[in-house]
């Protein structure tokens, strides 16, 4: 099969929306939850349609790489291979909540080729590649022109950050400066920061898979998408996805407290 742009785009969306389909299955069964050893959950609908993406992969592209959260890896040393989140969300899935996505990436290295993200409870999907665009549902997409935070609303997985003080505070100050700030956010986060229904999306920890697919469709729709010490990467370990317009005083508000809580701590230390 062709590795155009376009094609591996594509390939992508007929991945994701396999591994959605299987997925959707299961969802409002109570299927059993199990527990992974980090504590996350896991369910029979996870492996399933991550089998499915594997196979389709195997018969269509069988000299690629595959890396997938339930089912590892698979030709590590390919030159191109693709990454497999059969449910983003696995916490909203097992809860009847319908903001979780089947997510699928094709990467050479560090650069992504392709991205796809299904949304089976909801309908939606979003595709894209670079030079091709962001597709939702068939139509090309673009992040939102707001330019002032204040009018900006602002998103996240888990205001709890994983216990991570620093970062935990950096949104607060982010969500203190924004319009709305709200959560459930997970893949559906970027896919409303890429449609221009939300500004900003944030994760402190992410693994490769969890990732990847949401470069190139921030990017293709004129969004920016760093990790969160600003590097352009989808192999970060966390992820900062904003429009143009608000992505300088995002930063700015990551990277320190206000001038104000400054000039406090200077003087106390004084």
């Amino acid at each position: 099969m062709s590795d155009r742009p376009s094609t591996l785009m594509q390939a992508a969306a007929d991945v994701a929306r396999l591994a959605g389909q299987h997925a959707i299955r299961h969802f409002r069964t109570n299927i059993p939850v199990e527990r992974k050893p980090d504590g996350s959950p896991v369910t029979a609908a996870d492996r399933e349609a991550e089998q499915a993406a594997r196979e389709w992969i195997e018969r269509y592209f069988p000299d690629d790489g595959v890396l997938g959260e339930e089912l590892g890896s698979l030709r590590p040393e390919a030159r191109r291979r693709w990454l497999i989140d059969p449910i983003d969300g696995t916490r909203s899935f097992v809860r009847g909540v319908p903001l979780w996505g089947s997510m699928v990436a094709v990467a050479r290295g560090e650069a992504v080729l392709a991205g796809a993200v299904y949304f089976p409870a909801l309908g939606e999907v979003v595709v894209a590649a670079p030079g091709c665009g962001c597709w939702w549902n068939g139509i090309e997409c673009a992040v939102s022109r707001v330019t002032d935070l204040a009018q900006a609303a602002v998103l996240m997985t888990d205001e709890r950050f994983g216990g991570d003080r620093a970062r935990r505070e950096a949104w607060e100050r982010l969500a203190a400066r924004a319009g709305l700030s709200r959560s459930w956010g997970d893949c559906y986060g970027y896919l409303l920061v890429a449609t221009g229904r939300a500004e900003v999306m944030v994760d402190p920890a992410l693994s490769p898979w969890d990732s990847a697919a949401l470069m190139p469709i921030i990017e293709e729709a004129g969004g920016v998408f760093t990790d969160w010490r600003g590097a352009r990467t989808a192999f970060g370990g966390s992820v900062v996805a904003t429009n143009s317009g608000v992505a300088r005083e995002a930063r700015a508000l990551r990277a320190r407290p206000p001038r104000h809580t400054r000039l406090v701590s200077a003087r106390l230390a004084a």
